[in-house]
């Protein structure tokens, strides 16, 4: 996200090379009349950073928050920084950078961005639950429950939602650093009721969590705030930090054509071209072709069949029957 502002000769940038909304400044000096500007970055390698600038330059300085030591610097429009460890795989960090161009312009960039991560799990998502209650007995909220395929490391994994009422295509959930093992599940709960009680588990303890829903069994994670997320229409899937989508669901209450909106057609069509979803026979990606969501509730979820391989289709999933969410656990086999 980048948005630009120039004030009395200087330019002032909001960027962030990790996630929306979380940007920083950056700020120029100099003499000549064409702004010197910060483009973008991006951790390359688990030990090499990349930092483009709209031209050649110079590093005078860099810092990088939580620190992590600087081994060699390449200056050019694109600055290579090779780091002398390795850092925590998918770690949100703070870059503090001085540059100058050959006009002696100098600009201050302040950027998150999150380390490498080549450990991400292969990942399933495996149970939906789009509807919330809000019985007295005890709210619970909409979730994407996920299973973990093999070990690895979460750190900037992204989870989107196409469909929803804010945005045409939004990451509502970034994951932090944290290990997972080959058969674990976790439970992204889509609204917190109880912030005390609901902490997200990245460490050992799985009974961490004591929100409503939530499993001594798997990690729980909670997105703060009420507002729905989730509806029988949409489209779900995981990002890695280089874009490739390492799973996804389509769903929909009315499965015809046309989608109910435009961009949820363009959301199939991209999910096709990346082989992350198709009709049964594999040859096309259609509204029809999305799993229906007619008659869940906040018990009756949407299930993935644990037993069969993975199609990247709906011949994969079922809705369970009434009272049968099993939010962290292995899925209820009982059709609705």
């Amino acid at each position: 996200m980048k948005n630009y502002f120039l004030l009395a000769g200087a330019c002032i940038l909001i960027s962030s090379c990790s996630t929306p909304d979380a940007g920083l400044p950056a700020r120029m000096t100099g003499s000549s009349s064409q702004a010197l500007l910060y483009l973008s970055c991006k951790a390359v390698s688990e030990e090499e950073i990349e930092f483009v600038f709209s031209r050649p330059v110079n590093i005078k300085s860099i810092n990088f928050y939580p620190d992590i030591p600087v081994e060699s610097i390449d200056n050019g429009s694109t600055v290579r920084v090779k780091l002398k460890e390795r850092a925590e795989p998918g770690k949100l960090i703070t870059a503090d950078i001085l540059a100058a161009d050959e006009k002696s312009n100098t600009i201050n960039v302040l950027v998150n961005l999150r380390t490498r991560n080549n450990r991400m799990p292969k990942i399933e998502i495996n149970e939906l639950c789009t509807e919330y209650s809000n019985a007295a007995a005890g709210r619970k909220s909409e979730f994407i429950e996920l299973k973990m395929k093999s070990a690895g490391n979460l750190g900037g994994m992204r989870l989107v939602i196409t469909g929803n009422s804010n945005a045409a295509r939004k990451t509502i959930f970034e994951f932090s650093p944290v290990e997972v093992k080959n058969g674990e599940y976790a439970v992204l709960h889509l609204r917190t009721y109880d912030p005390y009680a609901s902490k997200d588990e990245y460490g050992t303890n799985l009974s961490e969590s004591g929100g409503v829903n939530s499993s001594p069994n798997a990690r729980d994670f909670w997105m703060p705030g009420t507002t729905k997320l989730l509806h029988k229409t949409a489209v779900i899937y995981i990002l890695d930090q280089d874009d490739n989508v390492l799973n996804a669901v389509m769903l929909c209450e009315n499965p015809g054509d046309p989608w109910p909106k435009d961009y949820l057609e363009e959301a199939a069509n991209f999910l096709f071209s990346k082989n992350a979803w198709k009709s049964k026979d594999g040859l096309t990606c259609r509204p029809s072709d999305a799993i229906p969501s007619t008659g869940t509730t906040n018990t009756r979820t949407i299930n993935r069949n644990e037993t069969a391989v993975n199609s990247n289709s709906s011949a994969d999933w079922y809705i369970t029957v009434t009272s049968g969410a099993t939010p962290g656990g292995v899925n209820n086999t009982r059709r609705y």
